[in-house]
């Protein structure tokens, strides 16, 4: 096996534990909402906090990726990570709002830097084997999810409390990723003659760029609504269980992991463009599945519809982000930026909705922004990359697939 198919199983594992150990709490909402008794309203703004360390590291990951590189830059955040999971399992232990809340803008701050550093050595990984490879990257941050979620509801059926499992997944977190960052691909050494690669802060300023992030950012409301509201909305609208609504969180993650691991082949055959303005649509279908059915089983065939809608956006974006490798760490550090606002806007609008005409109702959000995000798809056509000289062989750059 070669040094590149071995970083391409890394990175997968990296985006599994990346998404297990985040399923592993967002599953058990109603959990959470429980044992704090909090409104729907508080809820989101609780949920504020993750997207408050969200903003904070982000705009920083791209100089750090840049800086010290992939591998070194997974390790520091998945350790923050799983610290902050271990502070949020002690503030649920003592009934303590602020300390969940620290501990979830300490996850949050740890995670979404984790995740830019994983999107660049996917793309990486992507441009030396040719192959359109980030939406099955990003099928193994589903499949994490769905490992968490399905850990969510034994847990809660085993009546097994949400501290415990916190701490179980900061172990694994902790255990594993140290093992997996080992064969990513080595951190090339800059030719000191070569253009230096321009900073994070030009990205700002690249409208192509701005928006790649817009489409992300559609896609990841689209995506983030569901995470953080779909158990409560089966709750709430269909009288579900906890229990049950966590399988039906299961249940979207599930089409999400399968849209991923089969949009590959859609996106080589249709292009970019063509394929988000298609799953911008499905969106919008399968949330008026959850909202409008007249039961359960049609709720939960609307969140599967959902998944699938949701699963190409945001790893288009990265694959869009970082067409241009010498360019790829600012780019997708800003696109993730933006893309990212979603979880900072999106719990607390939601949360504010459901206040005053329920959740279910309220997630009607993500069908808006489904649509949207097929309208400014155009965006992510591949860019043409000029030759460059790069730290393994200069070359030009591999065409792209094409965009519609």
């Amino acid at each position: 096996m070669t040094t590149t198919e071995r970083a391409k199983l890394a990175v997968a594992a990296v985006f599994i534990l990346n998404g297990l150990a985040f399923a592993s709490w967002v599953s058990r909402v109603p959990a959470i909402r429980d044992s704090l008794d909090l409104t729907p309203g508080r809820v989101g703004l609780l949920l504020l906090c993750l997207s408050a360390g969200t903003a904070v590291a982000l705009p920083l990951s791209g100089a750090v990726v840049s800086r010290i590189g992939p591998a070194r830059t997974i390790l520091l955040t998945s350790l923050m990570g799983a610290v902050g999971l271990v502070v949020m399992a002690a503030g649920l232990a003592a009934t303590a709002i602020p300390v969940v809340g620290v501990g979830m803008l300490v996850y949050g701050m740890g995670t979404s830097a984790w995740d830019v550093a994983m999107n660049v050595e996917g793309a990486d990984v992507e441009r030396r084997l040719d192959r359109t490879l980030m939406p099955r990257f990003h099928a193994g941050f589903s499949a994490g999810t769905v490992i968490g979620a399905l850990a969510g509801a034994g847990c809660a059926r085993l009546n097994i409390g949400l501290p415990t499992q916190l701490v179980g997944t900061a172990v694994v977190v902790l255990a594993a990723v140290p093992v997996a960052v080992r064969s990513f691909t080595p951190v090339e050494t800059e030719d000191p003659d070569a253009e230096p690669s321009p900073s994070v802060l030009t990205a700002w300023r690249e409208p192509r760029t701005l928006m790649i992030g817009l489409v992300v950012l559609a896609f990841a409301l689209c995506e983030g609504i569901a995470n953080d509201w779909v158990a409560l909305a089966l709750v709430d609208g269909y009288d579900a269980g906890e229990s049950l609504a966590a399988a039906g969180f299961a249940v979207f993650v599930s089409a999400m992991t399968l849209g991923r691991i089969f949009g590959g082949s859609v996106v080589e055959r249709l292009g970019r463009v063509t394929t988000l303005r298609i799953t911008g649509v499905l969106v919008a279908l399968g949330v008026a599945g959850v909202v409008w059915s007249p039961g359960l089983p049609g709720a939960l065939a609307g969140a599967a519809l959902w998944g699938v809608g949701a699963s190409l956006g945001f790893p288009l974006g990265m694959s869009a982000a970082a067409d241009d490798e010498r360019r790829s760490a600012g780019r997708v550090a800003v696109v993730s930026s933006i893309g990212y606002t979603a979880f900072l806007g999106g719990p607390p609008l939601v949360g504010l909705l459901a206040d005053s005409i329920g959740v279910r109702q309220a997630i009607v959000v993500a069908a808006v922004a489904g649509l949207a995000g097929a309208l400014v798809a155009w965006a992510t056509a591949p860019q043409r990359v000029p030759a460059v000289a790069s730290g393994y062989g200069d070359r030009q750059a591999p065409a792209r697939p094409r965009s519609s």
